[in-house]
């Protein structure tokens, strides 16, 4: 062996994030080597930069979400001769805890036919990993000196031969030469490959992009693979490794995109198979399923965002212990928790479906010019799935509105007969009174359809003695756990409340009284809007935000009750509850709901913050929503909560 042309070290990741508490604590009676998630291997554009090796994590192996912030797990330049690597492969050993990857080493920039060799990486914990470079031409310095290309190196074990067998498509410049499939064995040590390439496997024309997997239904390897000259993914199959390979018509992929980068991985149910490629063309992952490795049904296209646009990579099952530490050294700065801009988010936790609800104003618009709502459910507080829609007030669905959807709230109640209603109260423009006004929809179900109610419930006459200016917007529903009796808070200028009639869809109207805090200033508790009440231990909090929602200074403070419907008393020692942190470029944080953990007396601040690319243009309208823990000294003070780039830790389900 030339030590020359063998790079061999051991890489430490080098952009781990900082480690944080365990987001997944195992109860006892959790297995932590069942398999439970899918790691998935892959690079992100062809852009050198992003031609690194990035991590992904799906419970389903369909919905993925990157780790460490879509940002490389493993710097090229500390593992490769070209300093870039793209296709890597990734495969669980037989031991069942030793890991093995394999990358092309290449920089496309330089040309598709620029590329010499590959990587190969061993691990045991999939965070630290030893690594060798092979360059073909001068590892192999006769028959394969004129290799110009060495694409999409994969791992299988060869039982029959008791080794790592390492095969990828390989191309020279001699006249006629196209991309063949080659392999070769890996030394015990998976830092260098035994003797010269083998042929394996071409279809006549160009093949590249090989992906092995054993099907136990027919004892046969199934190879798939991308045909140049069809412009598509086939396979052949073999009852050995190094048979002659039979090929089987028709197409793998169930699209007519261009695609290449095929991967093949058994579900964690050994019932089906998951099958992805890349749609290179469009900047997409495609995924299907199937059930024999002969018919093919299209599951769903990956949704790609930010930094996560993956390229060319494999999936593997992997342990809840694996993913829990993946979890913990590659922590992702989940803020803001929904993607795009939204504002006044209003956060619900259902006792029918047993999970956790977002409410938002749609944001992004001239003017606060938004019609509809949306609405986001999660499972453990960090990860948000997108339900669509779930009430538009421009329409047929709300005859007495024409736009301005602002700042919802929602309430869940049981009903005699153990189902559950949905009361989701916002604000809108009436047209009639020219006027931002109330109104109140209601579903069976936290996601929708919503009817609305048909008439709005608080009109702008519905403010309280004595007050002026000011709009009956920002809504906000409570239920008082001492009394069981439920009381609706509203007002941009003015804080107003009332009991709400049994039925919810009105107020008692001789209960509406004036609930602005008295004093203060825009730099401590003087009240613009948001209103938000809840219990806790015998104290009735009453939050608050100040100054304008395009501040840097927008913030919330708080003051404490013993009744819902007041007076507040503020403590001038404690009434903050969060504002900006300009250091880390977090500003404007403000408009919030709060939640509590059923049955613990855990706490969570739901909030907007303004996105600080738009500080110094359009802050107002420019706001994403973040989720931060909320804490309490003893004396019932809540610590003022210190807005992270992080997010929540997930929740345990």
């Amino acid at each position: 062996m030339n030590n020359k042309f063998l790079l061999t070290t051991t890489l430490y990741i080098l952009l781990a994030m900082p480690s944080f508490a365990s987001n997944t604590t195992q109860a006892s009676s959790e297995n932590p080597d069942e398999m439970v998630a899918y790691l998935f291997t892959y690079f992100n554009s062809n852009d050198p930069k992003d031609e690194q090796i990035c991590y992904a994590i799906s419970d389903d192996g369909y919905n993925f979400t990157p780790l460490n912030d879509g940002y490389p797990v493993i710097s090229s330049d500390t593992i490769a001769f070209t300093q870039c690597v793209r296709d890597p492969h990734i495969l669980r050993g037989e031991d069942g805890k030793t890991f093995y990857m394999v990358a092309t080493d290449m920089k496309s920039s330089l040309g598709w036919s620029s590329n010499r060799g590959m990587v190969l990486l061993k691990s045991t914990d999939l965070i630290n990993w030893q690594h060798s470079v092979i360059n073909f031409p001068t590892r192999y310095t006769k028959k394969w000196k004129n290799v110009i290309r060495v694409w999409a190196p994969e791992t299988i074990y060869d039982h029959q031969v008791g080794k790592y067998m390492v095969f990828y498509s390989l191309r020279t410049s001699d006249p006629g030469s196209f991309d063949k499939i080659y392999y070769q064995y890996a030394n015990e040590d998976f830092t260098d490959l035994e003797g010269e390439p083998q042929w394996l496997f071409d279809a006549g024309n160009a093949t590249i992009d090989g992906d092995i997997v054993y099907n136990e239904a027919d004892q046969l390897y199934h190879l798939f693979y991308k045909q140049e000259s069809g412009r598509g993914i086939y396979q052949a199959v073999a009852k050995n490794l190094t048979d002659k390979w039979q090929m089987i018509e028709g197409h793998v992929e169930q699209t007519q995109e261009a695609v290449e980068g095929v991967g093949v991985c058994k579900s964690l149910d050994g019932k089906s198979w998951i099958i992805m490629y890349d749609c290179y063309g469009n900047g997409h992952y495609q995924f299907c399923k199937s059930h024999d490795l002969k018919t093919f049904e299209f599951v769903q296209n990956t949704a790609t965002k930010g930094k996560f646009t993956p390229r060319h990579g494999t999936i593997m099952p992997i342990t809840r212990t694996e993913k829990e530490r993946l979890l913990k050294v590659f922590s992702n700065h989940n803020q803001p928790i929904l993607s795009g801009f939204h504002a006044d988010p209003e956060i619900l936790y259902s006792n029918l479906t047993k999970k956790y609800y977002i409410y938002s104003t749609t944001d992004g618009t001239p003017g606060w010019g938004g019609h509809d709502f949306s609405v986001f459910s999660s499972s453990d507080l960090a990860n948000w799935k997108d339900e669509g829609k779930m009430l538009d007030v421009k329409g047929d669905q709300v005859k007495w509105a024409t736009g301005n959807a602002w700042a919802p709230c929602i309430i869940e109640r049981k009903q005699k007969d153990g189902s559950y209603k949905y009361y989701f109260y916002f604000s809108a423009h009436n047209p009639k009174s020219n006027r931002k006004e109330i109104g109140v929809a209601i579903s069976n179900t936290p996601t929708g359809p919503f009817v609305d109610s048909g008439t709005p419930i608080i009109t702008d006459a519905d403010r309280p003695n004595g007050v002026r200016g000011g709009q009956a917007i920002d809504v906000d529903v409570f239920q008082d756990p001492k009394s069981g009796k439920y009381y609706l808070y509203w007002g941009n200028g003015f804080m107003a409340g009332a009991e709400l009639t049994d039925d919810m869809l009105s107020i008692k109207k001789q209960t509406t009284k004036n609930l602005t805090p008295k004093g203060g200033n825009l730099q401590t508790w003087a009240y613009r809007e948001a209103p938000y009440v809840f219990y806790r231990k015998g104290i009735y909090y009453f939050l608050w935000s100040v100054d304008d929602t395009g501040s840097p200074n927008y913030h919330v403070c708080y003051g404490t009750s013993t009744s819902p419907l007041g007076d507040i008393q503020i403590d001038e020692q404690h009434y903050r509850v969060i504002e900006q942190l300009p250091e880390e470029e977090i500003y404007g944080t403000a408009h919030n709901s709060v939640l509590q953990l059923k049955g613990k007396d855990d706490w969570y601040i739901c909030y907007h913050r303004i996105n600080k690319n738009f500080i110094d243009h359009d802050p107002g309208i420019h706001r994403e929503v973040c989720i931060d823990k909320m804490t309490f000294d003893k004396k019932g003070n809540i610590i003022p909560v210190k807005p992270t780039l992080n997010g929540p830790t997930p929740l345990k389900k």
